[in-house]
């Protein structure tokens, strides 16, 4: 099996378990308000917050995975981010980075996968920061319990042959695709590895322009 078709079957199982919750509860929802009328106005309610989240996840996984993207604000991206998994646990805070520039199309889709990953990478809450510039570079920050990126995320940075090989399952998918569009868009991104030494893990740099 070649990389490239594990890639894009990885990202439609991926797709499917995302999609599969809200889509889950619509129906469910939906089917509840046809048989009991008592219940209608509730269900549907929750159907229309279900249909929502679904919209929201669809608009993030399009300019995240899709090959449609364009320039950005950072105003845009973190609208975008309303389709996250919701977590009360979670807070992004983007307000160090500069909101007047807009972000080059390459650009603008490896900093919203690299926060897609940071969510992630904070599996107990916590708080994911950005700081710097559409116009340099943009620095993300993980603080919180059992913050951690993804073993070899620095590597699969490095090496495309590493992000290749650790396409491993649906689950995991964030980290390799993240480095992936990098190299694929000759945007350096690389782990702040080997500086002052801090709690928590090393930042993430990221490149805006090759």
């Amino acid at each position: 099996m070649t990389t490239v078709l594990r890639l894009a079957e990885l990202l439609a199982a991926r797709l499917c378990h995302d999609l599969s919750g809200p889509l889950g509860t619509l129906a469910g929802t939906i089917e509840l308000a046809g048989e009991d009328p008592a219940l209608a106005g509730e269900a549907l309610t929750l159907a229309s917050a279900s249909a929502a989240a679904l919209a929201a996840r669809l608009r993030l996984v399009r300019a995240a995975w899709s090959g449609d993207h364009a320039p950005m604000r950072c105003g845009q991206i973190e609208t975008l981010l309303a389709g996250l998994p919701p977590s009360r646990r979670l807070r992004i805070d983007l307000s160090g980075i500069d909101p007047e520039p807009e972000f080059p199309p390459a650009a603008a889709r490896l900093l919203i996968n690299a926060l897609m990953l940071g969510a992630e990478s904070l599996p107990a809450g916590g708080v994911l920061s950005g700081h710097g510039s559409p116009a340099g570079e943009v620095i993300l920050t993980l603080a919180g319990p059992g913050a951690a990126w993804p073993p070899g995320f620095a590597a699969c940075l490095v090496d495309p042959e590493q992000a290749w090989a650790a396409l491993s399952g649906p689950r995991a998918l964030q980290m390799p695709l993240t480095a992936l569009i990098a190299h694929a868009a000759g945007l350096r991104a690389r782990l702040l590895l080997g500086g002052p030494v801090t709690a928590g893990p090393p930042p993430l740099l990221l490149a805006c322009a090759g």
